[in-house]
């Protein structure tokens, strides 16, 4: 009787102490600072403000039966549906948690079309040129050019785009990669990037690990 009392109390321990599931919705956005690379490295350097997190990626919440997905646009595949457990296992760590911030549009009309219209574009190719209207996408450029509003607008802005450091230098990834690519460096072109798009006033936050 007494192990049976302390088997179900042990039960009842690793319940309180399972991970909640995230507060997410549909058309949700999931801000993430993933595992190191030199894309990331890149991409915090240019665009972070030495914040607790530094954001160097941006994907949508897709609630699905049986497993709840994202839908980025990611280097590893271009525009695709990626399992939400892969994509927290991809993340960043600190304190053995994932670096993911969720946030919502506080005005949710239209976001269900958003999603809709950003699946369209599923299979097309990651944009490392991040220039916009070339039938490719990176991160944000797939959350700009989804969500619209009712007249059709972007409802996230656009701003001129920077590639340098905080200290004024090029890292060297981008110098490298549009070498190899032919092209200038889209520097000053309009764009997003993902520590811009977390700040946006339209934006709540809604979840937050720290």
């Amino acid at each position: 009787m007494i192990r049976a009392i302390i088997y179900i109390g042990i039960l009842f321990c690793l319940a309180g102490c399972a991970p909640k599931p995230l507060p997410l919705q549909t058309g949700d956005l999931l801000f993430q600072t993933t595992d190191d690379s030199p894309m990331t490295r890149a991409i915090c350097s240019a665009t972070g403000k030495n914040k607790v997190l530094n954001f160097s990626h941006a994907a949508i919440f897709v609630k699905a039966s049986p497993t709840d997905s994202v839908l980025e646009a990611s280097t590893e595949g271009g525009v695709r549906m990626l399992s939400l457990e892969k994509f927290l296992l991809r993340s960043a760590k600190i304190n053995g948690k994932p670096c993911i911030v969720a946030k919502r549009l506080r005005d949710t009309t239209a976001v269900y079309a958003a999603v809709a219209r950003a699946k369209k574009w599923i299979g097309c190719p990651y944009d490392y040129s991040f220039r916009p209207d070339n039938g490719k996408f990176y991160c944000t450029e797939l959350i700009q050019a989804a969500y619209l509003d009712t007249e059709g607008r972007p409802r996230f802005s656009a701003r001129p785009m920077n590639f340098r450091a905080s200290d004024g230098t090029m890292p060297r990834y981008w110098v490298e990669l549009f070498e190899k690519l032919g092209e200038p460096i889209p520097e000053g072109v309009p764009g997003t990037n993902p520590n811009d798009l977390s700040k946006e006033e339209i934006l709540k936050e809604i979840y937050c690990p720290f």
